[in-house]
């Protein structure tokens, strides 16, 4: 019998004193009543119980058996389904025993009334289950078998180009593309500060520098003023990073690297199937860059992709991607290479969050109506950008907060949200004031919103009433 059952344990034939001193020290509101000789299961008793028991007469040194329910109390096997346990909970019942063959409790489940909301959870269920499923029945769990194909015909024909490349992280992917531009020391990308660190690190893991860019207040991404200032003839490439899930500022980027013949990188991790122009990012430039990290619109747990139209980029990614080995002969290896590969089972997982990336979207965007609708007429609050030329995916929404309008702090928002079990999170640190990096540059627009701005649950799996309440707690801690 597990530890937490045994503590909430009480023979049958007690009394009601000792079995009111169980339930105090469980802390869960409910005694399991046992049966002395067999261990078998017999009864649930919760407090209430016992109350009521009491103000009808009974004593605290009468048997516990006065204070038990009339019927038999709900209970499980403890190999029955989680979603067919969850069916059983009512507004009355909210602890279930796990029993046994033998019918002795083994497990509990509990119904935990207090709400929580995290900023982000995947949303995987029965394909996921099924695929996977079927790569352990089939003995196909590592890089190769017919998931990795499936994942990036289907990733690719999503964003409209002719070659998807999956790697192990968002992180590979960004460096396996900048490789195949041939970025290397002594050369120099121009990145946003305003983003997740990986984004200068990659560049780094070549060798060559990274320049940091600030960002524009109308999109929050990547300015293309301030990019143009920091060309020099060491620049080989710009990474545009499509923020939060807006896109970024694309037509600006393309003409300053066709005007100094240098790439253009997307970093879509946050962006899967946002729009710019009516075409999916990724797509746009040179290359895109996905990440499908158990936090984004599409996840694999780990794991990554490049797309692009370009043969060239597509083989030299995939010849990088497997040690350097040379795809018509096995174990000769052509060039310094990289064990950056996805695995089947990951694949797996991939392709059926492909198949329902459409209505994950769809929800997105309706939880991001759905706070607009609270939460746009609140003073000192900046809601998410969407540009008319975009379409925001909303990977998180993510506000503003000015201080002297809303007051109080970004801070102390997320703080008090906490309290109310609302998880949040800050707008990235920028990466030019990262001590790794520490240069001591001011870039004030990125530095300004990364000092105010903060993320609110975002998950496809919030419903309308979710986003509402989170909102309305939002909007009720305004002074």
């Amino acid at each position: 019998m597990r530890e937490k059952v045994r503590n909430i344990s009480v023979p049958a034939g007690s009394s009601l004193r000792r079995a009111l001193e169980i339930i105090d020290r469980g802390a869960v509101g409910a005694a399991l009543v046992i049966d002395s000789d067999t261990g078998e299961f017999q009864a649930v008793l919760t407090d209430g119980d016992v109350r009521r028991a009491l103000l009808r007469g009974c004593d605290f040194d009468d048997p516990l058996e006065k204070a038990l329910p009339a019927g038999a109390s709900v209970t499980a096997h403890v190999s029955t389904p989680f979603n067919e346990i969850l069916a059983l909970f009512t507004p009355s019942v909210r602890i279930i025993p796990l029993l046994d063959d033998g019918g002795r409790a083994v497990d509990i489940a509990l119904f935990d009334t207090r709400r929580n909301f995290p900023v982000a959870e995947p949303d995987v269920g029965e394909k996921e289950w099924q695929y996977v499923s079927e790569c352990l029945l089939t003995g196909w769990i590592s890089s190769a078998g017919g998931f990795v194909s499936r994942f990036e015909e289907a990733f690719a024909e999503f964003c409209g180009v002719q070659h998807a490349i999956s790697t192990s992280s968002g992180t590979t992917a960004l460096h396996l593309a900048l490789l195949a531009c041939g970025i290397g020391p002594g050369d120099e990308v121009i990145v946003p500060t305003l983003s997740f660190i990986a984004t200068a690190n990659a560049v780094v893991y070549t060798g060559a520098t990274p320049v940091f860019a600030d960002s524009e207040p109308a999109t929050w991404n990547i300015d293309p003023v301030s990019v143009e200032a920091l060309v020099t003839p060491r620049t080989r490439a710009v990474i545009a990073v499509h923020l939060y899930g807006h896109p970024a500022d694309m037509a600006g980027l393309q003409k300053i690297a066709s005007c100094h013949g240098i790439r253009l990188i997307e970093d879509a991790a946050e962006a899967h199937g946002a729009l710019y122009r009516g075409r999916r990012v990724g797509a746009v430039g040179d290359l895109g860059v996905f990440s499908f990290f158990g936090n984004k619109i599409v996840t694999t747990g780990e794991g990554g992709m490049v797309v692009t139209d370009d043969p060239e980029y597509a083989d030299r990614i995939r010849l990088l991607r497997d040690h350097g080995m040379d795809p018509g002969r096995r174990y000769h290896h052509r060039v310094l290479g990289f064990n950056y590969r996805l695995t089947n089972m990951q694949a797996a997982v991939g392709l059926a969050q492909v198949e329902k990336i459409e209505t994950i979207l769809l929800r997105k965007r309706q939880n991001a109506r759905a706070y607009a609708e609270v939460l746009r007429d609140v003073s000192g609050l900046t809601l998410p950008p969407e540009e008319t030329w975009a379409e925001n995916v909303y990977w998180l929404y993510s506000i503003l907060v000015d201080k002297e309008k809303f007051g109080m702090s970004r801070d102390m928002l997320m703080a008090s949200l906490q309290e109310q079990g609302i998880e949040t999170r800050p707008f990235f640190f920028p990466i030019h004031r990262q001590p790794v990096y520490g240069r001591t540059e001011t870039l004030p627009v990125a530095e300004q919103l990364a000092a105010c701005g903060l993320s609110l649950p975002s998950s496809s799996r919030l419903t309308p009433g979710d986003v509402n309440e989170i909102a309305r707690q939002v909007k009720d801690l305004q002074r």
